[in-house]
């Protein structure tokens, strides 16, 4: 068996290596190619296996689903595991999921968001080999960065072959944010990376094993697979499917909305900049037609413009709930160019110098720290630092972190 598995990744790997990487600055006119789309490169690999898949709704092989079309090649896939917002991805933030069945394939849906964030040596015995097949947005603090490195390590601890296949990243044209202080890790954030961090999911999968960011026993499953790569003893197998035609200098449009409020590129392009409402007072449009495409509160002056969170699917209890918010209505902007190479912090400092109970601003949670990586960045906007000055404070960090992420490049980057 081992030395089947030996051959079949030789094989992908070198299939793999020789595909085209070209590239051309925007996706709009050329047609870029996702790993899950190339299954002619590792089909042959999951004939006659069993198999587990992590996915959801943007887990998408042209117009079917990943799950259907493995099934339709003739692959016996046994579990499915879920990210956050779920397999079908209608799940709100935060919420946890139970487990169940999946009413289109009938293969049972184990979640992995909430009490459980790794499948278990029992969700695995009756499995060969695992794919992690998801649309990332590029974001620290997005959760499937942190459920790929809980799958990775599941998969290393016990000796399950592992294929990524990889997605183009939408924020991938860039490097921003304060890098996370390893003291405030939690699952919006496990590694020192920024806040956006310019890489794939399958780039950063070799990034976290590769600098031993992973648990003390998959850290030594990986170092034993580097060393014993040519050898067929292997006991774990680790491949990234590539996209093909994709570079970092590419802007991505996404097929499918990655969670339910994400709902289109302007909220992508926002999210990174946005996201840090979500540990304080302020209202960035959940439960409402614009999330992460506004933000506002009660509290602010009442000639500014005006929304009201409501109860709705992905947003069931949206924070400012059936109150009226004063704010700022960002779908006037084009995103991607607002954005360019580097998130915002004006929002975030202007919402604050208008919050009037500056003591309440902040949630008393601390998830802003969460969300930042670091106490620094709202010690400095309590401060009145100027946002000049917070970035250059990131700098040493940022410069580090680039540093090392060049090391893991699959594609060619935007520098």
């Amino acid at each position: 068996m081992k030395n089947n598995y030996f051959l079949f990744f030789l094989l992908l790997i070198i299939q793999n290596k020789c595909f085209s990487q070209a590239g051309t600055p925007d996706n709009r006119s050329i047609g870029i190619l996702p790993g899950a789309e190339r299954m002619s490169v590792y089909i042959p690999m999951l004939k006659g296996r069993t198999v587990a898949v992590f996915a959801n709704q943007t887990s998408m092989v042209r117009n079917m689903h990943l799950v259907d079309a493995l099934i339709k090649e003739g692959i016996a896939v046994r579990k499915i595991f879920a990210p956050e917002h779920g397999f079908r991805g209608v799940g709100d933030a935060g919420e946890g999921l139970k487990n169940g069945i999946d009413s289109a394939t009938g293969i049972s849906v184990i979640s992995l968001y909430g009490s459980k964030l790794a499948p278990s040596a029992d969700d695995l015995k009756d499995v060969d080999i695992m794919i992690f097949d998801v649309q990332d947005v590029g974001v620290r603090f997005y959760t499937y960065i942190s459920s790929l490195q809980k799958y990775m390590e599941a998969a290393m601890e016990n000796h399950k072959p592992l294929l990524i296949l990889d997605r183009p990243n939408p924020n991938g044209f860039y490097v921003d944010g304060p890098v996370l202080d390893i003291k405030f890790a939690s699952f919006v954030g496990m590694q020192p990376v920024p806040a956006v961090y310019g890489m794939t999911i399958g780039e950063y999968a070799f990034m976290i094993a590769g600098e031993k960011w992973l648990s003390e026993k998959a850290n030594e499953v990986y170092s034993y697979y580097q060393t014993a790569q040519n050898s067929t003893d292997t006991p774990f197998h680790f491949l990234v499917i590539r996209c093909a035609n994709y570079t970092h200098k590419d802007k991505y449009i996404l097929p499918v909305n990655p969670s339910p409020n994400l709902q289109n590129m302007q909220s992508v392009y926002l999210y990174p900049s946005l996201c840090f409402f979500e540990g304080t007072a302020i209202s960035l449009g959940r439960g409402t037609d614009k999330p992460f495409e506004q933000f506002g509160h009660p509290s602010f002056p009442k000639n500014l413009y005006s929304f009201i969170p409501q109860s709705r699917p992905g947003a069931k209890n949206p924070p400012l709930l059936n109150q009226t918010c004063y704010g700022f209505d960002l779908t006037i902007l084009n995103a991607e160019k607002e954005i360019n190479d580097h998130l915002q912090l004006k929002w975030l400092i202007k919402a604050y110098e208008l919050f009037p109970d500056k003591a309440k601003f902040f949630l008393a949670s601390n998830y802003f720290n969460k969300l930042a990586g670091t106490d620094m960045l709202m010690q400095q906007i309590k401060d009145g630092k100027t946002e000049n000055e917070i970035r250059k404070s990131w700098q040493p960090a940022l410069n580090e972190f680039k540093r090392i992420r060049k090391k893991y490049l699959l594609y060619g980057d935007f520098e």
